[in-house]
């Protein structure tokens, strides 16, 4: 059992919650991937119900599992900073591509004192940029 399996077991205890066949499935269909939307999430769950992927992505939210990803009126779910490091992302407008951006120190100070000059108490963030990658940049 990989370490992030019993992490997660550990914490679905903790919450009065046990581990199913749909839950191990979903949180292993978003280890190590790209963010996903509910369709690919669903076909990465062979032989796990729709009804029990969707259940499932309901409770791993409640609980702070996974994290949805707003890209315009649509999202992509992915595990939250509790099963992965904490970072950004860059989306390409044009063809939807994910570039993960790590942590960096100076911005999460800069987003820290931010939060602090308007007397607010920040828990947690996340930092979307859109733009183009540069497989659809136009060539200069």
């Amino acid at each position: 059992m990989s370490h992030d399996l019993s992490q997660l077991i550990t914490y679905l205890q903790e919450h009065g919650q046990n581990i199913t066949a749909p839950r191990r499935a979903v949180f292993t269909a978003l280890q190590n991937s790209d963010p996903l939307t509910m369709a690919e999430l669903e076909k990465r769950c062979p032989g796990v119900d729709r009804s029990s992927v969707y259940r499932t992505v309901m409770l791993f939210e409640r609980l702070g599992v996974v994290q949805r990803l707003s890209i315009g009126w649509k999202y992509k779910l992915e595990l939250s900073d509790i099963f992965q490091g904490h970072h950004h992302h860059l989306t390409c407008q044009a063809c939807g591509k994910h570039i993960e951006i790590t942590e960096d120190v100076s911005l999460e100070a800069q987003l820290q004192a931010l939060a602090a000059a308007h007397d607010f108490t920040l828990k947690s963030h996340q930092l979307e940029l859109f733009g183009l990658c540069s497989d659809c940049s136009p060539r200069a």
